[in-house]
């Protein structure tokens, strides 16, 4: 199957209106296994591959600064969608092998700018605001700090594509993959960048290579500041929905070269918008 035949076949999940979520014509490829499920939930726990990923220990040297800026990266990237309740104190500090201490610290930092929100009671807990504080538009990106940023991210995730292809991924890995790239198919356009970095670090975490996810998800929270900078363009989302399809289907059927050009292909075109409305 050729990429271009990739994205042809019978609509799944066709949204009712264009204008409210992103639908996008794919066939199933071959080779999945039988009874995927229909998506993932919105929320991704602590044991998910991507959560595991980034709840990693931090700097003892600079525990509360890396600690606030762990949790406001799983925020940023969707890792924990608004409305969602971050793991439990015990567990973050567990996780990021930090004190209880330093963990109350963090949380009341991003509670008091908006980002957290505590609740008691018996379904009390710190929950991700709802709707997020929105972010003030970034002056305009330094051309040099743009050109890094972005050929970093065309080396680790066009890196990431080929990695994922070139491996007998497993049962779990394959299901987890397809339902990420499925959940966005039909989402509503709010909901869609969040979404959108959750399958991108679940193809970087698809490479097997540990220590290739934090890097990824670094970049990707720099790129996703300047991607909220500016609106979401409907038509431009269904392209990157196609191009999701060719990288995905890619994978799933071991072609490392075709997975790593509809990486770059795909990193060009974000790459472009980026440009033009930041720099």
């Amino acid at each position: 199957m050729t990429m271009d035949a990739a994205a042809q076949g019978t609509p799944v999940g066709a949204p009712a209106e264009a204008e409210a979520s992103v639908g996008l014509p794919v066939a199933l490829p071959a080779g999945l296994p039988a009874g995927l499920p229909a998506g993932l939930p919105a929320e991704a726990p602590v044991g998910d591959t991507v959560g595991r990923a980034l709840y990693r220990p931090v700097r003892r040297s600079n525990a509360l600064e890396d600690t606030v800026a762990r949790i406001a990266q799983t925020i940023r990237l969707g890792v924990v969608a608004p409305g969602e309740a971050l793991p439990a104190e015990r567990m973050l500090a567990e996780l990021y092998e930090v004190s209880r201490d330093t963990v109350r610290e963090a949380i009341r930092e991003l509670a008091d700018t908006g980002f957290l929100v505590r609740r008691r009671g018996r379904s009390g807990g710190t929950f991700v605001a709802d709707p997020l504080p929105v972010p003030p538009r970034p002056s305009p990106a330094d051309l040099s700090e743009l050109d890094d940023v972005l050929a970093m991210r065309q080396v680790l995730e066009a890196g990431a594509a080929r990695a994922a292809a070139s491996r007998e991924l497993t049962a779990a890995e394959r299901e987890e993959l397809w339902a990420r790239f499925e959940a966005m198919t039909g989402a509503d356009l709010d909901d869609y960048r969040r979404l959108d970095s959750l399958l991108h670090l679940t193809i970087a975490h698809a490479a097997g290579i540990p220590s290739l996810v934090p890097l990824i998800a670094e970049n990707r929270a720099r790129i996703t500041a300047w991607l909220d900078a500016f609106p979401l363009l409907t038509r431009t989302i269904e392209h990157s929905q196609e191009q999701h399809a060719h990288i995905v289907q890619a994978i799933l059927t071991g072609r490392p070269d075709e997975a790593a050009a509809a990486m770059r292909e795909h990193a060009d075109a974000s790459a472009a918008l980026i440009r033009g409305f930041v720099s």
